[in-house]
C-alpha cells in the first residue's frame, strides 16, 4: 500500500509523462488522484438491437464483427480502420482514427460490446472510435462509466486507468473522518467503500450511498466549520463605530435608494455600530445596487476615521468601481485611490506611502490589495465583489490587513433566502430584491436553432442602430472528451467575421487568453471598439456596458437557471431595450425545456433560483455533480442537495452542542478543522478530508 502523499509520478502506469499532464488538473500526489471526482456517469449496461438504435444517441451494442478490418493512411498523419459488425437485426459500420493496431485486434466471427455516438442514417448507421470490449467482459461496457473533467493531453481511458490504481495502492490508507456513531445514525457507507463507488460504481444503490456520503462529509464540514467561524466571530471585539449623519451622503446620490437598499444599509450601520466585527452578505440581482450599498458603509466608515479596502475580481471591475465611487465619494471628502496589478510603479508606492499614513480612505483593486508590502494605518472594513469568484481564504487574506475589521460581502448570484443563510453559515445575510424604478427588463426568447437567419437578421438590424452584442459560446463534449474552448469560440467568431457581418468589427474572449489580453479585449468592446464579443462564459462576470443590447446564448439548454440568468445581466445596463435570446437545439428534455420557459416569463433572478432548486432536485445518474459556490464542493451542490445540507446542518449544530472544543475522543478526526479556526490560519475545506 502506497501512502497518500506519494508523488503520482510513482502510481503504477503514470510516469513523469502523465505525471506533467495531470498536473494540470491539481493531481499530484496519490490523495489528489483519488479524490478527482467524475463530473457525471454514462450509463452503459443495457445492450441494444442495431436496428434499434437512434442517430444521435450513446448506447452499447453487442454485435459480431462481420468482414476483416480495414486500415487506410488517407493522408500523413491520418489513419483509418473501417469494420462491419453485424447482430441478427442489422449492421452497423465501425470507423476508428489513428488506432492502426485495431486492424489486428477485430477478428471475423468474434463478438464485441460497442459503446458510442449513433450516426449516419437508419439504413445506414455508423459508429466512430466507439469503446469496446470483448463480449463476457465490462471493463469500458455493461457497466456505470465515469466522465471526468479533462485537460489537453488527458483522456478519459488515462484517467480511469490512474485512478482504478491509485484505489487499489491508496484507498486502504483514507482516514475515515467521520465519527462511526454519525455514519451509524445517518446511514453512511465508509469511506474506502464511499471512493470505491464514487469512481467505479457497482450498481445504481452503490453510487446513491457513495455520493450520499462524500456530500454528507463535504457539507457536514462546510456547516461545522461555520459554525466555528461565527462562534469565534461572537468573542472578538471589533471597530465599534460612533452614529454618523448620512443625509450628506444619501444627499449626492442621484437618486432614491429602493426600499430594499434602504433596509441593507440599515443592517450594515447596526452592525458596525455593536462590539463585534459585522460579517455580512449583500444579495441582490444584477442591477439592484448593491454597490451604492456598499457606497453608504464606506462612507460611514470614512467619517469613524476607518479605511475601507474593496475587492474586485478582475482590474476591469476594480476600475469600474473606481470610476463609479470615486466621484461620488471624494466630493463628501472621501480621498480614494485605484491599487492594481497594472499600476505603475511610481504610483504604487505613493498609494502604499499614503495608505500607510492614513491619507487614503478608500482603496479599491483586485488581489494585489493582498500584497505583502501593502499595510494600512487603520483598515477598518473590508468590502469583496461578486462573492462566488472569491472563497473563504481569499477575504480572510484581506481582513487579516487589520486589526478584526468589518467585513461586506458582494455577491450578484440569486440564492434562496434560507439556503443563503446554510451556505453563507459565517455570515449574517441582508436580500436586495428590487430593481431600481424605471429599470426596462429585458426581453428573453427561446429558439430552436433554424432560426439562425431570422436572429442574425436581428442582430444586424441592432448593430445599424449603433448597439452591441454578445455571443456566447459553450464547450460541447463529445464521446466525453473536452474539446479546446478556443477553437468554439475563434471558430464561431471567424464564421460570423466572414460569412454574416463582414462589415463589422467581431473579436473572441475565452479564459485561455492572458489576463492581459481579456482586459484588452474588454476595454475595447466597453469602448465600443468592437460590434460583436463571442465568448465561453468567462463573460459572465465582467464590466458593465450600457451599449449592448443583446446577449444571443448558443445551445442554451447545456447552462443551469442561475448562469443563465447571470449570462442575461451582461445587457440591460442602458436605456436602450435590451434582448436575450436563448438558442437552442430542436429536441430538449422536459426539464431544459422547463428551465428556458422559466427564463423567458421572468427577469427576477430569485424566483429564477427557487425554481432552480425544484427543477434540479437531488440530481440522476446522468447530472452533472457541481461544485460549491465559494468553499469549492467536489461532489455536493448546495442547491441540488438541499436535504443533505439540511441533516448535516443540524448534526453540526449537535456535536458542538455535545463537544464544543471538539475535544473527545470519538471526534478526534475533526482536530484539524478545530485547528483551522484557532488564530489566522488560511481555511481550505477541500483539504480537510
Amino acid at each position: 500500500m502506497a501512502e497518500l502523499n506519494t508523488d503520482v509520478r510513482f502510481v503504477r502506469g503514470v510516469g513523469e509523462a502523465r505525471a506533467k499532464s495531470l498536473a494540470k488538473l491539481g493531481i499530484t500526489d496519490l490523495k489528489s488522484l483519488i479524490s478527482y471526482f467524475p463530473r457525471a456517469y454514462e450509463d452503459r449496461r443495457e445492450s441494444r438491437r442495431i436496428a434499434e438504435l437512434q442517430v444521435g444517441e450513446r448506447a452499447c451494442v453487442t454485435a459480431m464483427v462481420a468482414s476483416e478490418p480495414k486500415l487506410s493512411r488517407i493522408r500523413k498523419g491520418l489513419e483509418l480502420v473501417k469494420l462491419r459488425v453485424v447482430d441478427e437485426s442489422a449492421a452497423l459500420e465501425l470507423t476508428y482514427f489513428n488506432q492502426s493496431y485495431l486492424k489486428n485486434t477485430f477478428h471475423v466471427g468474434e463478438s464485441y460490446t460497442f459503446y458510442g455516438t449513433v450516426e449516419g442514417t437508419l439504413l445506414r448507421r455508423t459508429m466512430t472510435n466507439p469503446a469496446f470490449d470483448r463480449e463476457g467482459l465490462h471493463d469500458v461496457t455493461g457497466c456505470i462509466v465515469p466522465v471526468y473533467p479533462l485537460t489537453a493531453g488527458v483522456g478519459q481511458s488515462l484517467l480511469h486507468r490512474a485512478i482504478r490504481q491509485g484505489l487499489d495502492e491508496g484507498a486502504d490508507r483514507l482516514p475515515d473522518l467521520l465519527p462511526a456513531e454519525l455514519r451509524r445514525q445517518h446511514g453512511l457507507c465508509d469511506v474506502r467503500y464511499a471512493y470505491e463507488n464514487i469512481h467505479f460504481p457497482a450498481d445504481d444503490a452503490a453510487l446513491a450511498a457513495a455520493r450520499r456520503r462524500l456530500a454528507f462529509e463535504e457539507l457536514y464540514f462546510l456547516t461545522l466549520g461555520l459554525r466555528l467561524l461565527r462562534a469565534r466571530r461572537t468573542t472578538v471585539k471589533g471597530k465599534t463605530c460612533a452614529a454618523v449623519d448620512m443625509t450628506p451622503f444619501f444627499g449626492a446620490l442621484p437618486f432614491s435608494l429602493t426600499g430594499a437598499q434602504a433596509r441593507a444599509v440599515d443592517d450594515i450601520l447596526r452592525d458596525m455600530t455593536a462590539e463585534r466585527p459585522m460579517n455580512r452578505l449583500v444579495q441582490g440581482d444584477v442591477g439592484s445596487g448593491k454597490t451604492m450599498v456598499a457606497a453608504a458603509g464606506i462612507y460611514f466608515a470614512a467619517k469613524n476615521g476607518l479605511q475601507a479596502a474593496l475587492m474586485a475580481p478582475t482590474e476591469i471591475l476594480a476600475e469600474q468601481h473606481y470610476h463609479t465611487l470615486a466621484p461620488l465619494l471624494e466630493k463628501l471628502g472621501v480621498r480614494c485611490a485605484l491599487l492594481t496589478a497594472s499600476t505603475k510603479a511610481k504610483t504604487r508606492r505613493s498609494i502604499l506611502e499614503q495608505l500607510a499614513a492614513g491619507k487614503i480612505d478608500l482603496a479599491i483593486g483586485t488581489h494585489a490589495l493582498l500584497s505583502p508590502d501593502i499595510s494600512y494605518q487603520n483598515l477598518g472594513l473590508v468590502v469583496t465583489d461578486e462573492q462566488h469568484r472569491f472563497g473563504v481564504n481569499q477575504r480572510a487574506a484581506l481582513g487579516a490587513k487589520g486589526e478584526n475589521p468589518h467585513l461586506l460581502v458582494m455577491s450578484a448570484t440569486p440564492i434562496p433566502r434560507t439556503l443563503a443563510l446554510m451556505i453563507y453559515g459565517d455570515l449574517d445575510v441582508s436580500v436586495i430584491d428590487e430593481l431600481p424604478p424605471g429599470r426596462r427588463s429585458i426581453e428573453t426568447y427561446a429558439v430552436p436553432s433554424s432560426y439562425h437567419e431570422r436572429i442574425y437578421a436581428f442582430l444586424e438590424k441592432q448593430l445599424a442602430e449603433g448597439r452591441q452584442a454578445y455571443i456566447v459560446c459553450p464547450m460541447v463534449e463529445e464521446n466525453g472528451e473536452l474539446p479546446d474552448e478556443r477553437k468554439a469560440v475563434t471558430a464561431y467568431a471567424e464564421k460570423l467575421q466572414k460569412e454574416v457581418l463582414p462589415n463589422r468589427t467581431v473579436r473572441f474572449l475565452h479564459g485561455k487568453m492572458k489576463a492581459k489580453e481579456k482586459e484588452t479585449v474588454m476595454r475595447a468592446f466597453a469602448a465600443g471598439e468592437i460590434d460583436v464579443l463571442v465568448s465561453t462564459t468567462v463573460v459572465e462576470v465582467g464590466v458593465d456596458v450600457p451599449n449592448a443590447s443583446v446577449m444571443l446564448i448558443e445551445n442554451a439548454e447545456c447552462f443551469g437557471l442561475s448562469q443563465l440568468h447571470q449570462l442575461r445581466g451582461r445587457v440591460g445596463r442602458g436605456a436602450e431595450q435590451s434582448y436575450c435570446i436563448l438558442m437552442s437545439g430542436e429536441k430538449l428534455s422536459k426539464e431544459s425545456r422547463a428551465r428556458l420557459d422559466a427564463m423567458c416569463e421572468t427577469n427576477d433572478g430569485f424566483r429564477l433560483a427557487e425554481l432552480d432548486l425544484k427543477l434540479r432536485g437531488a440530481g440522476d445518474i446522468n447530472g452533472t455533480l457541481q461544485s460549491g459556490m465559494a468553499f469549492d464542493l467536489k461532489i455536493a451542490s448546495p442547491t441540488a442537495d438541499v436535504q443533505i445540507l439540511t441533516v448535516s446542518r443540524e448534526a453540526a449544530a449537535e456535536i458542538l452542542a455535545a463537544d464544543p472544543a471538539l475535544a473527545h475522543p470519538q471526534n478526534r478526526g475533526l482536530e484539524a478543522l478545530r485547528r483551522r479556526y484557532s488564530g489566522r490560519e488560511e481555511i481550505d475545506f477541500s483539504r480537510i478530508s
